[in-house]
């Protein structure tokens, strides 16, 4: 390339090496700068380096100035700080939907927004107890259009697969194609992240009901062209509250329970439900939440999982309903 035409150049490799080379630990000299230049085949001046820095300051560039023995400049704020960065590379590192070699990719684009210096902070892991990874590349292009049908206000159709035991020659876990291949089609009015899955909560016509469908369980997805419907259901639709209840997103029967929970599961109730519950005094030991849930087996996993500490007060019928299901857990290891 012409001589003339990188130094039309100059001001953007200046603004990359400032970003790409300096933080508030590592400034660089004039005579460092023009170097680094240098390795772009483009020549400088001190004097006109003065200028070039005065312009991306005034650009909005947080060239700063440091003087020891010698002036260094780096880039001081940023649009992102390095403690929010690593907030983000915690997330997509311990998401179970995001998959290895896509959690690589959005950590090194992440690093792109610091110097190579902080860039290396970046670079960790982080270790999450019986974590997953979806294999599944394809939920990205599935989130793209899910969220262009919902901003075009039409319907779309696709395949939804279930997860099932082959006891074929390999016996393997294996997907299959629900409804025999035939494709749903659906009204999708909104996306949310709820236990480490994207769900898409949908209105079926055929069902005349809202539904949500696992995202990553989607393929063959098609944007119709017939308008949404069901918009009037959606409107007096609470997502937080619906995540709330569903217990890992297993529907079930809607149900008013009241438990009796220990004073020291308050944070638990807290982290399943929010902080405002209702609750009433029972005991210097206990109290009681009246809590509104999908009455799934995850929900009754869940309340058997915390032990002793926590007791279906009410309607009897989920009283009676949660202690059958102990029984016959029971049964099975009286079996013999």
């Amino acid at each position: 390339m012409a001589r003339s035409s990188m130094q039309k150049q100059k001001l953007l490799y200046l603004r990359k090496i400032m970003l790409e080379k300096t933080d508030e630990n590592h400034g660089l000299t004039l005579n460092e700068i023009i170097a680094e230049l240098e390795s772009y085949g483009i020549k400088s001046e001190r004097k006109s380096l003065y200028d070039d820095l005065k312009i991306l300051e005034n650009y909005g560039l947080d060239i700063c100035r440091t003087r020891t023995k010698t002036v260094r400049y780096y880039v001081g704020s940023r649009e992102f700080e390095i403690p929010e960065l690593k907030l983000l590379v915690d997330a997509i590192q311990s998401s179970k939907f995001i998959t290895h070699k896509k959690s690589l990719s959005l950590i090194k684009k992440l690093e792109g927004l610091v110097s190579e210096n902080d860039g290396k902070q970046l670079q960790r892991q982080v270790y999450v107890a019986n974590r997953v990874k979806t294999v599944n590349e394809k939920i990205y292009y599935n989130v793209d259009k899910i969220h262009n049908a919902i901003s075009a206000n039409k319907q779309i159709s696709f395949l939804y697969f279930k997860t099932v035991v082959n006891f074929g020659s390999e016996q393997k876990i294996v997907n299959v194609v629900r409804r025999d291949g035939k494709p749903y089609i659906v009204s999708p009015w909104a996306l949310c992240w709820d236990d480490e899955n994207y769900y898409m909560i949908a209105y079926d016509e055929e069902a005349q009901i809202l539904k949500h469908y696992r995202v990553d369980k989607m393929e063959s997805i098609t944007v119709l062209d017939d308008a949404r419907i069901g918009g009037e259901n959606f409107e007096k639709f609470d997502i937080a509250g619906y995540s709330k209840s569903v217990f890992s997103m297993f529907g079930g029967e809607e149900a008013d329970v009241t438990l009796s929970v220990d004073n020291s599961l308050v944070g638990v109730i807290a982290d399943r439900f929010g902080s405002d519950v209702f609750i009433t005094r029972e005991s210097d030991s206990t109290f009681w939440v009246s809590v509104k849930v999908m009455l799934s087996p995850q929900f009754y996993a869940w309340v058997f999982g915390l032990g002793n500490k926590v007791r279906i007060i009410s309607p009897e019928s989920v009283v009676r309903d949660y202690k059958t299901k102990i029984a016959d857990v029971l049964a099975k290891y009286e079996e013999k």
